[in-house]
C-alpha cells in the first residue's frame, strides 16, 4: 500500500522550502501543498513502499500500510530513527505491541566501495569478476569438483 500523510500530524517541516519526505523520496512523489503547508503523496500508484519517507518524517505523520508478508493483517508498523539504529514498532490488531531494533548504515555516506575486493583486477574486462584470465572460475562459498 502506498505511503499516506496523516494531515493532523504533518507540520510541513515547519514551513521550509522542501520537506524531509520530499528530500528523501526516491521517486519524487512527495510534495508540499503551498496553501495548507502539508505534505502529500501526489501519485500513490507510483509509490515503491520503501519506507524512506516514513523513517525520515520528524513528526511521524507518514504511514505505509504494509503487506501481510511484512506486517500481519490489520496491524500497523512505525519506524523511529535513532543515530545508530531504527526501532520498528509493530502494533497488532489484538493490541499487542512488539519492537524490533536494527542498525543503520555503518559506513559514512559515499564511502561504500563495491569494487574494494576487486582491486588489482581489470574491471573493464569482458570477464566476470570471479573469472581468471585462463578461464577458470574462482572457488566461491562452496567448492566445485
Amino acid at each position: 500500500m502506498p505511503s499516506f500523510v496523516i494531515q493532523e500530524k504533518c507540520d510541513g517541516c515547519k514551513g521550509g522550502e522542501k520537506t524531509a519526505c520530499m528530500y528523501i523520496c526516491p521517486n519524487d512523489l512527495m510534495v508540499l501543498d503551498p496553501n495548507a503547508m502539508k505534505a502529500y503523496n501526489q501519485e500513490p500508484d507510483q509509490c515503491w513502499e520503501c519506507f524512506s519517507c516514513v523513517k525520515i518524517c520528524p513528526t511521524q505523520a507518514i504511514e505505509v500500510r504494509g503487506y501481510s508478508d511484512f506486517v500481519p493483517l490489520g496491524s500497523s508498523i512505525m519506524p523511529m530513527m535513532g543515530t545508530e539504529d531504527v526501532m520498528w514498532t509493530c502494533k497488532f490488531r489484538n493490541g499487542t505491541v512488539k519492537r524490533f531494533k536494527f542498525p543503520i548504515r555503518t559506513t559514512a555516506e559515499g564511502s561504500a566501495n563495491a569494487y574494494l575486493d576487486l582491486q588489482g583486477k581489470d574491471i573493464d574486462s569482458e570477464l566476470l569478476s570471479t573469472e581468471e584470465a585462463d578461464g577458470m572460475v574462482m572457488a566461491g562459498p562452496t567448492e566445485l569438483a
